[in-house]
């Protein structure tokens, strides 16, 4: 598996009052081009930290990451939104629609970022809708929706620019357990069809065996990194 992201030496520090809290520690990842890789950790563990990190929302107090040929740490935040917009996609537990707008025009959203026009973003959001199997429900605002509906419109919005990496932060955490199956094996769905890099974050470890890899963080350090052998097969997705 040809590797995608190298993290080096990842460290974060806050300030709190007088105090230094670590939330990271020196963490050293390789994570692998189409992987689901999933970091597992409890509230505080410092998982959500991590992804912020890898994901360049917040800069780390000192080591690197790269992503391909890019070292993100180095880029401006200009820089990193163009980045975030060309190569990264966004799943998150609280589902983030804007409730003006109908489903097409959320899933749309990426797409109008990145220049396409209007009619060919309506295409592709559609056909993505038809694919996480919300056809019927285009042009829906959230409020129309269930919260498992919603979920999946924030999946297609995610993967509708076929993003290199998709970040999955607690997708499902406001979820019941059948719509919980149904979306994280959805999201399996979708990023192998295309080889696309998921990072998932959760504190769930029944979530996590959707995943090729967990990572276990515990106060901020690499508790345990193992392949996970009971992942649905590529052949029967």
């Amino acid at each position: 598996m040809d590797e995608l992201i190298k993290i080096d030496n990842l460290r974060k520090v806050y300030t709190v009052g007088n105090e230094k809290v670590v939330a990271l520690d020196k963490i050293n990842l390789s994570i692998g081009r189409g992987e689901i890789c999933c970091v597992l950790g409890t509230s505080g563990s410092g998982k959500s930290t991590l992804l912020n990190m890898i994901a360049g929302l917040e800069k780390p107090s000192s080591g690197q990451v790269k992503i391909g040929k890019y070292d993100i740490v180095k880029m401006n935040e200009t820089q990193l939104a163009k980045f975030r917009q060309k190569h990264i996609g966004f799943v998150f537990q609280s589902y983030n629609l804007i409730a003006q707008s109908t489903a097409t025009e959320n899933v749309s959203m990426p797409l109008m970022f990145r220049g396409v026009d209007k009619k060919e973003r309506t295409r592709r959001a559609k056909e993505m809708l038809e694919n996480v199997s919300l056809g019927e429900r285009c042009n829906h605002l959230p409020t129309q929706m269930s919260g498992g509906q919603q979920q999946r419109v924030g999946i297609a919005r995610a993967f509708v620019s076929n993003p290199n990496i998709v970040f999955a932060d607690e997708p499902t955490g406001n979820l019941d357990s059948k719509t919980t199956k149904e979306v994280m094996e959805l999201i399996v769905k979708l990023s192998r069809e295309h080889n696309q890099t998921v990072i998932l974050v959760t504190h769930d470890p029944s979530i996590a065996l959707y995943a090729d890899r967990i990572v276990h963080i515990i106060d901020g350090n690499v508790d345990s990194d193992k392949l996970n052998t009971s992942i649905v097969p590529r052949e029967e997705m």
